[in-house]
This record gives C-alpha cells, sequence and structure tokens, in this order.
C-alpha cells in the first residue's frame, strides 16, 4: 500500500504564488507517473500536471506557463510551483501516484486527501 500525504496549500491573492508538495511512503513500491488534480466546488476533478519517471512533463492548458511540476525520486516526493495564480485556481488540489510493488506486474493508482488552495481576488 502507498500513502499519498500534501502540503503547502492555503490563501493568497491573485498574482501571488504557493509551492505544494506531496510525498508517498509505504513499503517496497516502484513509482511510475505522478500527478496533480485539482478539483473546484460544483466542478468535476480535472488533471493540472503530470510528470512519468523519466520526467516528461505535461500540462493543462489552463496552468501552462505558470505552473511547474517537478519530482525528487529519491525522496518519492512531486511537486507543484504555482505561479501568477488567479481565482479560478481556487481549488482541492489532489496529488496522485501510479505505483506496483517491487516484484509485481500490477501497477495502483493512488490518491492523496487533497489540499485546499484559495486565491482572492
Amino acid at each position: 500500500q502507498v500513502q499519498l500525504v500534501e502540503s503547502g496549500g492555503g490563501l493568497v491573492q491573485a498574482g501571488g504564488s504557493l509551492g505544494l508538495s506531496c510525498a508517498a511512503s509505504g513499503s517496497s513500491f516502484t513509482i511510475n507517473t505522478m500527478a496533480w488534480h485539482r478539483q473546484a466546488p460544483g466542478k468535476q476533478r480535472e488533471l493540472v500536471a503530470i510528470i512519468t519517471s523519466d520526467g516528461s512533463t505535461h500540462y493543462a492548458d489552463s496552468v501552462k506557463g505558470r505552473f511547474t511540476i517537478s519530482r525528487d525520486n529519491a525522496k518519492n516526493t512531486v511537486y507543484l510551483q504555482m505561479n501568477s495564480l488567479k481565482p479560478e485556481d481556487t481549488a482541492v488540489y489532489i496529488c496522485a501516484a501510479d505505483a506496483a510493488q517491487i516484484g509485481s506486474f500490477v501497477v495502483d493508482e493512488y490518491w492523496g486527501q487533497g489540499t485546499q488552495v484559495t486565491v482572492s481576488s
């Protein structure tokens, strides 16, 4: 089993910056892709950014040029640096990871509990 714990959310004014982190813990696992999703009240969950194990990244059009996803494989941690924040970025940001137990070919998807990001206008 893999546990994901996010940190770094909070309240920021429009135009400001916030950094999120998500640490994965567990025993004897290998993490493949890691991602950040977000869900605003009354809206569907959406993919914000994704990063593969070799560092390839993909961003939602709405955050391109403003958000940067990165990871530290040695720490099993993924980060999301958010700059030039807008009120419409307000949401619960949720970390996700695809991981497999070492020696297994079965890949499971794991989710964190989420961290609130609120951008005031």
